[in-house]
Formats: structure tokens, C-alpha cells, sequence
């Protein structure tokens, strides 16, 4: 059998990266139809259909991605497939808020399992002077994912809110049918079993903080049980650090950390996808519930901005050589807090459509297509070859955690307005707060301005 021509994996990979980060966010459209099917639910309630899967794929995305590099890439990927493929179904076929939020988590195994293993193949199949291009191409993928899920979102809900779950079904097969003929087994990592239990601090210090943050406007920010949430985040980051420093096979090398460009990039990212994650779940939210519009109208309406993400991230990519990734990226944050700064200011309880939403949309989809993928580039062409699948993993937690973290704080900004009012003002803050997170992204990115040079692989040792 002749060698698979690297386009091909590009090909194959992104059909994973679509699966998992378009159900990360193809949630936010069916919130309303989620609270009809489920009863009076709270938006704090709905909330952990999407933490639960963001903090599990946070958590288990490194150890899996050690996992793939010590036993089989494409073995990890297509496992993860499946699993995903298998939760999906146990998704659609939910009858509580309970069931669903148990079968978002074994979800959220399955695309820890192809995440970091997706961009591990990928990394193999290219030669050096052709990576940063592919990533590019990689990243973009992902971020027209995530922002074009409330789009396929706002479609299907329109049949039912379980086809947004029965639509991965044919995809899954496909991608597993196609995967297993055609992409290659890159050699095995020999080294230690993953720290399994670092993982578990791990999730637990990301859920007592989401915890935290979401339920603290009912509960009070002063309350005993918001402190303890806090003050349990606190306490399992540190013992997390101090375990990943002292573990023969920790879930995070701190070596990874002390390489300037892949340390700042996973920052930017973190702060960044925080931003994100709570723009896109607001806009949908809003449009349905301020502005009483449909999931499909919403989807539609919401188009352009997508459709800007792919054709800034790949174009950008001529331009990042030229200006630099930390300049290309905090110029991108900029633009997106822009973008959101323009609702806080011209959506009002009328539906405004061409000069409230539109704008902002644009503007956003500007943002994610120069940022995301010039940070997930700029952090992979750090990594060396032993390291693709675990590098890519920490790369892609970074996200998920800020994905986590933007949705906690969304909430607890908006609360539990009462009237069109309250809730039009509780809006406008939480736009604020998603350009002041972008700006703080910003400059996090400025950081790497000074060293927009191709980094040099970092030897860490196996």
C-alpha cells in the first residue's frame, strides 16, 4: 500500500475536529427547545449539557493524547470516533436533563480521544516547512465548527432538538469506514502510563470552579458553598501543579511551559476561547429570547459570521509572516472585542437585524478566523515530533477550559432577569465583559511580538 498523501489525513482529521467541536457548541440553538422538552429549567440548570462535556474533554485530552503517542494515533482515533459516534446516539435518545448531561460526558470522552490524536496524525503526515499551513487549515476547521454549530443547530432544531445528537451518526461511520483504510500509523512513543489521577484533580479543580461561577448568583458570591466551590479550585490547581511537577508521566509537562511562544499561545488561547464561548452561547440566547426569534431564523441570521472564519484564517496566514503571529493575533482580538462592543450598543428589544446583529457578527467571525488559528499554529510549531499528540492536547485543553470558564461567566453575569428591561441590560454587560475578556486576550497575544520567529521544537524528555 502506497503511503497516504497528507491531504488526504487533512482531510479525514478535520471530519473528527468538525464532529467535536460542532457539538461542543450546536447546544447553544436548542437551549429554548431543551427548557420546552424538560420542563421549567434554568439557563444555569442547561448549562452543564454544555460544562460537563467542555470539563471532561478538558480533562481526559492530554492523558489521551499521551495514551495515542505511547500506543497507536490512528488506533486513538477512530476509538474516539466510535465513542463519540455511540454517545451521540445516547444523546438523542435522552428523557431528563440528567441522562443527557451523563451522555455529554461519554461525548466528551470520545473527542478527548480524537482531538489531540487528529492533530498528532496530522502533524506526522506533513514535513516541517508544510506544518504551520496544515494546522492553519486545521485551526480554522475548528473555529468554523464552533461558530457554525448554532447555524446547523438552528436547522435541525427545527425537526427536533435530537437530530442536533442523530446527525453525527452518519458522519461518524463514514469518518471510521474511511479512517481505517486510509490513515497511516505513525510511530509508537515507549514511556509510562499517563497520570490518570492528575487528570481526576484536574476535572475537579475546572468543575468546583464552573461550579462557582455558575450557581453563585443564585446561591449568593458571598455564600458559604460559592467560597468552598472557589476555595476547592484553588486548592486542587495547586495540588495539580505540584503533582504534574513531581510525576514521572504528568498530565502537563511544565518543560512544554517554560518555551515562551507554546506557553504564551495556550495563554492567549485560554483567555481568548473564554471570550468566544460566551459570545456565541449569548447571541443565540438572545435572539430567542429577547427578540422571541426562531432557532432557525437565528441560525440563518447569524450565517455571516461563520463564513468569515475560514477565508481570514487561511488568508492570514500570508499576512503572519510578514507582520508576526503575536501582531496578526492581537490585532484579531481587537477586531472581535470590536465586534462585540457593537452589540452592547446598538441591540436594543427591537429586532435590528442589519445594524444591530449583522455588524457585530462580522466582526466576530474576523476576530476567531485571525486569532485561533494563528495561536494554534504558533504553540504546534513548538512542539517536537514525541510530542505531537500530548502537545496538541494541551493546546486544545487551553480551549476547552476557556470554553468552560467563558459559559460559567456568562451566567453568572446574566443571572435571572425578571423583565424585556433586565434582561436587555443584563445583556449589554455580558457583551461588555466578552470585549473586556478579548482585550485581556489581546494582550496576553502582545507577548509574542517580540518572538514572532519560527520557534524551535523544545526537547522534552520521554
Amino acid at each position: 500500500m502506497q503511503p497516504t498523501r497528507p491531504g488526504v489525513v487533512l482531510a479525514i482529521v478535520c471530519v473528527g475536529v468538525v464532529l467535536a467541536t460542532t457539538d461542543l457548541f450546536i447546544v447553544n440553538i436548542a437551549f429554548p427547545a431543551l427548557e420546552r422538552a424538560f420542563g421549567d429549567t434554568s439557563l444555569s440548570a442547561l448549562s452543564w449539557v454544555l460544562n460537563a462535556y467542555a470539563i471532561v474533554f478538558a480533562a481526559l485530552l492530554v492523558p489521551a493524547g499521551r495514551l495515542a503517542d505511547r500506543a497507536s494515533r490512528k488506533g486513538g482515533f477512530l476509538l474516539g470516533v466510535a465513542v463519540f459516534t455511540g454517545a451521540s446516539a445516547l444523546c438523542a435518545a435522552a428523557t431528563s436533563v440528567e441522562l443527557l448531561v451523563a451522555a455529554r460526558v461519554l461525548q466528551a470522552g470520545g473527542a478527548a480521544l480524537m482531538i489531540p490524536c487528529s492533530l498528532g496524525l496530522l502533524l506526522a503526515a506533513y514535513p516541517p516547512e508544510r506544518r504551520a499551513g496544515a494546522v492553519r487549515i486545521w485551526a480554522a476547521m475548528s473555529g468554523l465548527a464552533a461558530a457554525i454549530g448554532p447555524v446547523a443547530g438552528g436547522l435541525l432544531v427545527t425537526v427536533d432538538w435530537r437530530w442536533i445528537f442523530l446527525v453525527n451518526l452518519p458522519v461518524g461511520i463514514g469518518a471510521l469506514v474511511v479512517g481505517w483504510q486510509l490513515l497511516p500509523s505513525p510511530p509508537r512513543v515507549p514511556e509510562p502510563l499517563p497520570d490518570l489521577l492528575g487528570s481526576v484533580v484536574l476535572m475537579l479543580a475546572i468543575g468546583a470552579l464552573t461550579l462557582g461561577l455558575v450557581e453563585a448568583p443564585e446561591w449568593g458570591w458571598g455564600a458559604t458553598r460559592t467560597l468552598i466551590a472557589f476555595a476547592a479550585a484553588a486548592l486542587l490547581t495547586v495540588a495539580f501543579v505540584l503533582r504534574s511537577a513531581r510525576h514521572r508521566s504528568p498530565v502537563v509537562e511544565l518543560s512544554l511551559l517554560r518555551v515562551r511562544p507554546f506557553a504564551v499561545s495556550i495563554l492567549a488561547m485560554l483567555v481568548f476561547s473564554a471570550s468566544f464561548a460566551a459570545m456565541l452561547l449569548s447571541i443565540v440566547v438572545w435572539a430567542q429570547t429577547g427578540w422571541g426569534w426562531s432557532a432557525l431564523k437565528t441560525g440563518i441570521a447569524f450565517l455571516p459570521g461563520p463564513l468569515m472564519v475560514p477565508l481570514f484564517a487561511i488568508g492570514a496566514g500570508r499576512v503572519g509572516h510578514r507582520v508576526g503571529a503575536g501582531t496578526l493575533a492581537t490585532v484579531g482580538c481587537l477586531v472581535y472585542a470590536a465586534g462585540a462592543s457593537t452589540w452592547a450598543l446598538a441591540v436594543g428589544l427591537d429586532a435590528e437585524y442589519v445594524t444591530a446583529m449583522l455588524p457585530g457578527a462580522l466582526l466576530t467571525g474576523v476576530g476567531v478566523g485571525l486569532v485561533l488559528p494563528t495561536l494554534t499554529a504558533t504553540a504546534a510549531a513548538s512542539l517536537p515530533a514525541h510530542r505531537f499528540a500530548t502537545g496538541s492536547a494541551v493546546i486544545n485543553m487551553s480551549r476547552q477550559i476557556g470554553y468552560t470558564l467563558g459559559v460559567g461567566i456568562l451566567v453568572a453575569v446574566l443571572g435571572t432577569p425578571r423583565t424585556g428591561v433586565d434582561r436587555l441590560n443584563a445583556f449589554r454587560h455580558g457583551w461588555i465583559v466578552i470585549a473586556a475578556i478579548a482585550v485581556l486576550a489581546a494582550l496576553s497575544s502582545l507577548l509574542l511580538v517580540r518572538r514572532d520567529d519560527a520557534p524551535e521544537p523544545v526537547n522534552v524528555p520521554s
